[in-house]
């Protein structure tokens, strides 16, 4: 029978520093942490772990234990005041506590559950050789750095598969299946099936059935409101993970301005008196209540002034400088009508032209450095697809005059706020969209977001350049019916 071994690290992004006295401290994602007189068997045990896994039950060769009981799922026998003195500082730094599951064949790990929050509980326990157990309906399997990635965004751990048998464990449970099931159709050893199949239980990407063959995810009614994808991506933009998009190097400092594509002409716009308008638009209370349902599209025609004017209250650059996060480095940006997180304006505006006085029909990206119109694709067949899908998404039976698409050039977001990047830049989306309703409302026109079913004919319609720029939104601009 094959022996499995339990070990244990720190996680990549700890740093463990152990002064001439003996002090310790372990700085990690969640903060630091002192330890002022800290047992040797402490200090000797951070400082391997923090080269990798490694068997605690190899430390503890060289302390003479005064007192043997079984401790941390029964692996170590060490002396009283070392084994307490490690567990509490263990269970201090759980959130930074790797724990991975090994053969003695010293190929390292099998797999390795890795904390994603900052107190998780990890407590592995034998599953009954009938019990039927299955991956949780969240769980989602992928390429990680170091073997295959499993995560679900209902569990306190992600799992790193190293080696083939996990991996191979693990996809045999996307359909219920018992432990003596698995041993039979993989003829992996039983023990090993058995160690492996705790740990993913254990870390909350695996359920077991309860006594009446059920799994609890599956009657939660709370659990229940949420699709696999909607509850991922909530988790993961929720909590910034080793691995996102801040830890790829190359992406600099994109610039404040989307680059003209110099593909067609441009078009400059109408630029508004604003002290004049702030003499005449109604109250912001007035505006706020006005019904904010979505208009029915008239057949009514905007003109080139409506749209300069629109824009260039809601979406233009009043400057561009220097700005940074707290404690981050600097990066160039800009001041906008809307909110942006550090000054970053990731947001680019299309607009597809329907009827316009003075612009012809077309898709169009809006420059707010220059505050013009450049027409990226005038091919009608594409403007029509536009123009449907924002019909469909607003209710409507007739083409908006125009529709507004929101782009975002993630690299922007990314070099800054990595793996927050596109959480915040929906949060942007809805910023920008409450403010060309707000501007649209003061001219009396009709603004509203609208939900479309994009798949990839706004991409090609306007040209994107995926997934470097991608579409997250969109509005109708028209006059109240």
């Amino acid at each position: 029978m094959a022996e499995t071994i339990p070990l244990w690290s720190l996680t990549d992004d700890s740093l463990v520093e152990i002064s001439e006295d003996g002090s310790l401290v372990v700085v990690t994602r969640w903060g630091e942490h002192e330890f002022p007189h800290a047992e040797p068997l402490v200090l000797e045990s951070l400082r391997r772990m923090a080269l990798g896994p490694v068997s605690l039950a190899n430390v503890t060769s060289s302390w003479e234990p005064v007192e043997r009981e079984p401790d941390l799922e029964g692996e170590l026998s060490w002396t009283a005041e070392g084994a307490d003195a490690l567990r509490q500082v263990l269970k201090e730094l759980g959130g930074s506590v790797v724990r991975s599951l090994g053969l003695a064949d010293g190929r390292g790990p099998l797999l390795s559950v890795i904390p994603v929050v900052l107190a998780p509980v990890f407590a592995p326990v034998e599953i009954p050789a009938s019990r039927p157990i299955r991956l949780s309906r969240f769980s989602s399997l992928r390429s990680d750095a170091d073997g295959m990635g499993l995560e679900s965004p209902s569990a306190r751990y992600r799992v790193v598969l190293s080696q083939p048998w996990a991996v191979h464990v693990a996809a045999t449970l996307a359909t219920a299946k018992s432990v003596g099931e698995i041993v039979t159709t993989t003829g992996i050893d039983r023990g090993v099936v058995g160690g492996i199949v705790s740990y993913l239980v254990a870390a909350g990407v695996v359920q077991v059935a309860g006594e009446n063959g059920r799994f609890a995810e599956d009657d939660d009614p709370e659990l229940g409101v949420w699709s696999p994808d909607e509850l991922s991506f909530h988790t993961t933009s929720r909590t910034w993970r080793p691995g996102g998009p801040a830890d790829i190097a190359g992406l600099g400092n994109p610039p404040v301005v989307k680059a003209p594509t110099g593909e067609g002409p441009s078009y400059s716009l109408f630029r508004p008196d604003l002290a004049d308008r702030a003499e005449t638009d109604p109250t912001l209370t007035a505006l706020l209540e006005h019904d904010h349902s979505c208009p029915e599209f008239t057949e009514s025609v905007l003109s080139a002034e409506q749209i300069g004017e629109f824009l260039y209250r809601g979406a233009r650059i009043r400057s561009i400088g220097p700005a940074h996060l707290p404690n981050g480095p600097a990066h160039s940006a800009s001041q906008r009508p809307y909110f942006s997180v550090a000054c970053l304006y990731e947001l680019e505006l299309y607009v597809s032209v329907n009827r316009c006085s003075g612009l012809d029909r077309g898709i169009y990206h809006y420059d707010p450095l220059g505050h013009r119109l450049d027409l990226v694709n005038d091919d009608a067949a594409d403007l029509d697809e536009m123009l449907d899908i924002a019909m469909i998404g607003g209710g409507n039976h007739r083409w908006p005059s125009a529709l507004i698409t929101v782009t975002a050039r993630m690299p922007r977001m990314a070099s800054v706020l990595g793996g927050g990047a596109y959480a915040t830049t929906l949060a942007h989306v809805g910023a920008l969209q409450q403010t060309l309703y707000l501007v649209a409302r003061a001219m009396g026109l009709a603004a509203h977001a609208v939900p479309v079913d994009a798949g990839d004919r706004v991409d090609r319609a306007l040209k994107l350049d995926w997934p470097a720029e991608v579409g997250v939104g969109e509005c109708v601009l028209d006059f109240p019916a």
